[in-house]
């Protein structure tokens, strides 16, 4: 009777990783459709094209680069009162940050670049900077800035 069980018990498990397996299978996105809302694919580029495009870009919005690095950019703009008080921070100004991550798509000069949105806290303050990442749905706001960057960059080519 306690073999019966133990079969019983091993074959759910069984059943279960299999099911299990298979739905990480399904969930899985391909590079080209990866990154989120507001991620836009740049097609037959390369990440210092897409870096200078997005320095070119950011700042008619009101952005300051912040750091720039091979695979990634990130752009800073001080916030209003109302994002003051939305996050909680009434003596402090918030700044908020959009950090642009640059992805290649195996076997293509195509790249993807995704938007990471922050709310920075006492920002240059040494010891006291606090970083707090928002939703992914704050992404979807950069968009539109992120298609402008995909113009500018498309067509330079890889390396």
């Amino acid at each position: 009777m306690n073999i019966a069980l133990f079969v019983s018990a091993s074959l759910r498990l069984c059943g279960v990783l299999l099911f299990a397996f298979l739905l990480a299978g399904c969930l899985t996105t391909p590079v080209d459709q990866s990154g989120g809302l507001g991620s836009v694919t740049v097609t037959n580029s390369n990440p210092t094209a897409i870096t200078a495009a997005a320095q070119s870009v950011f700042p008619n919005y009101g952005y300051t680069c912040h750091s720039s690095k091979f695979y990634s950019v990130s752009f800073d703009k001080n916030s209003n009162q109302f994002a003051n008080i939305m996050w909680g921070s009434y003596d402090c100004p918030q700044t908020l940050r959009v950090k642009v991550t640059i992805i290649p798509i195996p076997g293509t000069n195509d790249y993807r670049i995704s938007p990471k949105v922050y709310t920075v806290s006492d920002k240059g303050e040494a010891g006291f900077q606090s970083k707090r990442a928002l939703s992914r749905l704050w992404g979807s706001e950069f968009g539109p800035l992120l298609k402008q960057i995909s113009q500018q960059a498309s067509g330079a080519g890889g390396f």
